[in-house]
């Protein structure tokens, strides 16, 4: 038989330590489980060898490999990590070992390289939760603690797996509002390269035409002739074409948006308008409160304390106005007090949320009062996408319709004028 060094936690949650005589690894797992004890690392005691290693210590580490990464760590590896390491440990294989098979499982980049170090963390005696704690960028705070209650209460497969369909959910939300915006933005991207080419390729033949008629131009020409002359460059005394602008300024806006959001000032007036916006606001609204309520819900669920829930979820509702609503929810919790009362005085979310919320208060089954309202906003959001789309077809198409109607309009003005012209001098 083997001897096996082991870290497992207490039914208090407290980490214990110790070896045990087993077989085979799986054979010490289900010893240690016996005794009471949740494993999370367990690995075989080496005997010593002659001007080998020291007794207990493991075989040598392999080589770390280089990576260099750029950015953050995608949504979408970090759902699947979550979704394969829950598995994993619903397996019943040691915490360590499942880190390291999905490290080894990681193409080079930021999660192979996070990964790395939180095995050797783990390996060094640090708690799942403390390991990841300590790159905010790959896993939020949100995580973190969800995974620190999965620890303490011995079910980390259980929160893993919850973890990972609520940022399944996410996701799928993120997907269905980029895609209901999708269309939009790629025709009036199509459009303004369409009316740009014509203003800069077109519209100066027909000046052309007109000035060697001398036809009196009307003022819908003159305008149509003179923006023309700006977006290609053709006028006195100009040193950048417009068109230049037409492209950088998508580009200039998105960049002041982000440093105006950095700004608490800027942040809150951003969001403010984007809430009470009449064609998005309904949406940002519906998605913000699927977001939050689902983000409590999962957290309350997990065993996550309400108030540090509350700090949380305020902290990744990605809204200032919910912000500030879940900060006044906090402070009233803290004062013994109810949840709902700060929320219904803020106005931010509908009655129907804040009355299921009193209503799950009441009977202490909060955490699946929060999950029943997200999933009803998400179905929610999926009809304000569909509708959404509906509703943009047609304006685009009179939008498209006045733009090019005006310039056809235009160019043929003049062209009336000239045929009128010559058929009185034939006269």
């Amino acid at each position: 038989m083997a001897t096996f060094m082991y870290e497992a936690l207490n039914a208090a949650g407290k980490p214990q330590k110790g070896t045990i005589e087993a077989t085979t690894t799986e054979e010490a797992i289900q010893r240690i489980k016996g005794q009471g004890y949740f494993p999370t690392s367990v690995r075989e005691q080496k005997g010593k060898k002659a001007e080998g290693p020291a007794e207990g210590d493991a075989k040598p580490k392999k080589k770390k490999e280089l990576s260099f990464s750029i950015g953050g760590v995608s949504p979408k590896h970090l759902t699947l990590f979550t979704r394969q390491l829950s598995t994993l440990q619903d397996a019943g294989l040691p915490l360590l070992r499942s880190l390291q098979i999905l490290e080894g499982q990681q193409k080079p980049g930021k999660l192979k390289s996070v990964l790395q170090e939180v095995c050797d963390d783990v390996e060094g005696g640090s708690s799942l939760s403390e390991a990841m704690a300590k790159h905010p960028k790959a896993f939020n705070r949100l995580y973190t603690k969800m995974v620190a209650a999965g620890e303490i209460g011995g079910v980390l497969d259980i929160i893993l797996q919850r973890l990972s369909e609520f940022m399944e959910k996410a996701q799928s939300l993120k997907r269905k509002i980029k895609a209901a915006m999708l269309y939009p933005v790629a025709v009036i991207i199509i459009a303004s390269a369409i009316v740009t080419l014509i203003m800069v390729f077109i519209v100066p033949k027909f000046q052309e035409i007109f000035r060697d008629f001398g036809v009196q131009l009307p003022l819908l020409t003159r305008t149509l002739i003179g923006t023309s002359s700006w977006i290609a460059g053709n006028n006195i005394g100009q040193q950048v074409p417009g068109w230049v602008f037409i492209v950088v300024s998508p580009l200039a806006i998105w960049g002041f948006v982000k440093l105006t959001r950095k700004a608490k000032p800027g942040r809150a007036a951003l969001d403010t308008i984007l809430l009470w916006t009449p064609l998005f606001g309904r949406l940002t609204r519906k998605s913000v409160t699927a977001r939050f309520t689902r983000t409590l819900g999962t957290l309350i669920s997990a065993g996550v304390p309400i108030l540090e829930a509350v700090l949380i979820t305020r902290d990744t509702s990605g809204n200032y106005v919910f912000e500030q609503a879940l900060t006044k929810v906090h402070d009233s919790i803290r004062e013994g007090e109810t949840f709902a009362g700060p929320l219904r005085e803020s106005k931010v979310c509908d009655a129907i949320v804040v009355n299921m919320i009193d209503v799950g208060e009441e009977t202490g089954d909060m955490d699946s009062m929060l999950m029943k309202i997200a999933d009803n906003y998400d179905e929610e959001v999926d009809v304000e996408v569909a509708g959404l789309i509906k509703l943009i077809e047609p304006m685009l198409i009179v939008f498209l319709g006045v733009v090019i109607g005006g310039i056809v309009i235009a160019m043929f003005l003049p062209l009336v004028a000239m045929i009128e012209s010559l058929q009185g001098g034939g006269v």
